[in-house]
This record gives C-alpha cells, structure tokens and sequence, in this order.
C-alpha cells in the first residue's frame, strides 16, 4: 500500500472503530495493523481479481471491516463457518477480532477462496481454515456452533441449507441490509398450516449501526 494511504486508512479505521464502542474499541495495535493489512491485500489482489465490487480502500474500512465487525460480539460460540466467504467477509475481520475463535471460510469460486487462503497466510491467522465448496455439499468432519452470511442468500435458504452443517443448538448469524421481514415470515409455517418447515425456535433482529457505510444494516439471529 502506497504510504500516503497508510495514515487516512489508519485514522478512519481508529474513529470507526471508537463509534463502534466496544469490544471493537478495545482492539490491540496488532489487532487494527492487520486490519489495515486485510485491506492492503484486498486492493492489491482486487486490482486483478474482481473480488468486491468496493474498489477504493477507503471505501473498504466501512464496507467491509467495520460492517463486519459490527456485530463481533454476536459470535461466542466456536467453531464459526462463514457461508460464501468471498473475499473473507466477515471471516477475516472476525478472525482477527476474535482469536480465540476457530473460523471456517467457505466458497465456491477458486479465485476467492485462493486470496483468502494468501490472506490468511499473510496475516498468521492460525485460526482461520479457508475451504473451497458449496455449503449444500460441504461435509465437515466436525459441525458448527455458530453459522454467518454476508448477503448470500434469503435467510429460509440459509437455515434448512446448512441444518447438515449445525450442532444441536447452533444459531444462524445472517448479515442483511433492510429489516428482511417478508424473509423472516418465510420461516414459521403460517397459522393452521400443516407439514414440517424449517425448526426455528427464535428470530431476533439487532439493527447495526456501521460508520461510513449509509443505509440500513442489520444481523438477523436464528436459532
């Protein structure tokens, strides 16, 4: 990354991060360094590659590391897979907010899943594995405590596509844009109907408030 960008990333990502509140305030100097890093690999390779449509790393420190971040205190339960990991979002910046944590990152396209393993390389994230898959034929030899997605799929998909991937009492973490309430409906049978549909037990909506990023966000949480 050109030295000149170094600095303004490093000031956006340190005020992000301060209105995020904590624990994403209380990040290490390490911690933020390799943000920054993240971000440095992702323009280089997106340069190439066509990773993420967001091409300014400016832009990225919103995007993608704050609007990933943004819901780390979500995640308590390990191990983590993260559907459709494209360029690593939210897994990277999970990853490195949450070491104590093992992260599986998953997709199906070469391409992605190549950075994110160089990413991963780079960064020394020894919890990080990266697996090349669809989630629908995935067979993990251990299941997950924890799922997330960034904008993959509508959130009844989610859920019964990755039941064979879920340990008993696993949640769902779903990143969305706008309040997806007409997905939400889709999952609890309407009043009378008969037949199983997906077990879902609980829905809770969390609205996020990302820094730099306009419009709405929200973390949708089934369990």
């Amino acid at each position: 990354m050109l030295a000149s960008l170094r600095q303004p990333l490093s000031d956006r990502l340190h005020q992000g991060c301060a209105r995020l509140g904590a624990p994403v305030a209380n990040l290490s100097e390490a911690q933020r360094n390799a943000l920054l890093d993240y971000v440095d690999l992702l323009a280089h390779w997106n340069s190439r590659f066509n990773l993420t449509a967001v091409r300014d790393p400016l832009d990225m420190i919103g995007h993608h590391l704050l609007d990933s971040l943004a819901a780390v205190d979500a995640f308590v339960a390990s191990p983590v897979l993260d559907l459709g990991t494209g360029a690593g979002l939210p897994g990277i910046p999970l990853a490195i907010a949450r070491p104590e944590l093992q992260f599986v990152l998953l997709d199906s396209i070469g391409k992605k899943t190549r950075f994110v393993r160089q990413a991963a390389a780079s960064l020394e994230l020894a919890n990080v594995t990266v697996i090349q898959a669809r989630f629908e034929s995935y067979q993990p030899a251990e299941k997950f405590a924890t799922i997330t997605a960034r904008a993959l799929a509508p959130l009844a998909a989610l859920w019964s596509g990755s039941a064979h991937l879920r340990q008993p009492g696993a949640a769902l973490l779903a990143y969305k844009g706008r309040r997806p309430d007409d997905e939400i409906a889709t999952l609890r049978p309407p009043a009378g109907a008969t037949g199983e549909g997906p077990s879902v037990t609980r829905v809770s909506v969390t609205r996020l408030e990302v820094p730099f990023v306009p419009g709405e966000r929200h973390l949708i949480r089934i369990d």
